[in-house]
């Protein structure tokens, strides 16, 4: 009788841990896959690039690439690309390391604190997820020391 309960306490215990098994193979989806991959991000970018675009605060800084539709194109892009590859997708960003591309600008403290601004409000408009959109913050928010210059 012994044999019998542990053979069925070993196979309950077997079927119980088979019951999981799909919960534990299951990844936790990447950062990217949660915030519903490339075409979230692009849709993302084009509200955050337009609210920086109106932000009297820090416009200033983007003129030039406002100006020029071939170059705010570019710039998109490689925003789309950047968040694409910090949030864990596939993309793969190309563009200037933040320290080169920002140098001599003259960023202060105040004008990143903007960007980000516009960046919570883009993605509140698409209704991100505060889980989601503390670990994008979180993910970008350690390029503020090679940004900001004052």
């Amino acid at each position: 009788m012994t044999r019998t309960i542990r053979n069925w306490t070993t196979w309950a215990a077997l079927a119980a841990a088979l019951t999981l098994l799909p919960a534990a193979e299951a990844k936790e989806k990447t950062l990217y896959d949660r915030l519903g991959g490339k075409k979230a991000i692009t849709a993302v970018v084009d509200e955050f690039v337009g609210r920086v675009a109106a932000d009297t605060r820090i416009n200033h800084y983007f003129a030039a690439a406002a100006a020029d539709p071939k170059r705010l194109a570019s710039f998109k892009m490689k925003l789309v690309d950047q968040i694409c590859q910090a949030s864990g997708g596939p993309c793969k960003y190309a563009g200037k390391d933040m320290k080169s591309a920002h140098l001599g600008m003259g960023v202060t403290g105040a004008d990143f604190n903007a960007l980000v601004e516009d960046l919570v409000g883009a993605l509140d408009k698409f209704k991100v997820g505060e889980k989601e959109k503390g670990d994008l913050l979180g993910a970008l928010g350690p390029m503020k020391t090679d940004i900001v210059e004052k």
